[in-house]
């Protein structure tokens, strides 16, 4: 199978455990599921309806909040959002109504009106979704187009660890966990998919159309 970021052939085995075969792509880095192992989107809801995503709770509010602080920091109040990949707890955008902020919902599971995706936004949020995509450059590629010029994608997921500590990651072992990133596969999204610029801080990945 080719690399689903930069469609580069030359592929290579990363790692094999339990069963699972993990790849890496030879020219953006990307590390990603054998397309035998991707979870039908049936067995992804299943998953999906186990996270208990409780919008008040305090712990959810805090491990959420790089994203939310970014943009109460940058965006202003009439500025309007999109929340991608809501879940079936959208707990940032309850946060950002609290302050105000206009955010619609898009999730294909638990908010799966497309009309929203008709519209475009000053800010995206896509809070611990871009590793579950199946196919990241149609994704990307999707939300750039969602950008009002100057628009921004605030990201959170983690990046890869060195190879040597990849089998004994816990971030792999999430069943809909398909694609993991890397300074230098984001980078590689700035430049081929038409982001003016990138910001990594951590869990916080900050996109500029």
């Amino acid at each position: 199978m080719p690399c689903p970021l930069c469609y580069n052939t030359h592929i290579k085995a990363y790692c094999k455990h339990d069963g699972v075969q993990f790849l890496s792509c030879s020219s953006c880095e990307l590390v990603f599921k054998d397309l035998s192992h991707l979870p039908s989107r049936e067995k992804e809801k299943e998953r999906y309806l186990l996270h208990q995503n409780d919008v008040e709770d305090k712990n959810y509010q805090r491990f959420v909040a790089p994203i939310v602080d970014s943009i109460l920091d940058s965006q202003p109040k009439k500025a309007r959002g999109l929340d991608f990949g809501a879940g079936s707890g959208p707990v940032i955008a309850k946060l950002l109504r609290d302050k105000n902020y206009s955010i619609n919902l898009y999730d294909p599971f638990f908010y799966p009106d497309t009309n929203v995706l008709a519209s475009t936004y000053d800010f995206i949020v896509c809070c611990e979704v871009m590793e579950h995509f199946h196919n990241p450059y149609n994704e990307f590629d999707l939300l750039r187009k969602l950008l009002l010029p100057g628009g921004r994608l605030y990201c959170m997921t983690e990046l890869l660890p060195k190879h040597e500590y990849f089998e004994a990651w816990y971030y792999k072992n999430d069943p809909t966990h398909v694609v993991f990133y890397s300074e230098k596969n984001l980078n590689w999204i700035k430049n081929n998919i038409g982001f003016t610029d990138l910001t990594i801080d951590s869990r916080l990945i900050l996109f500029t159309k």
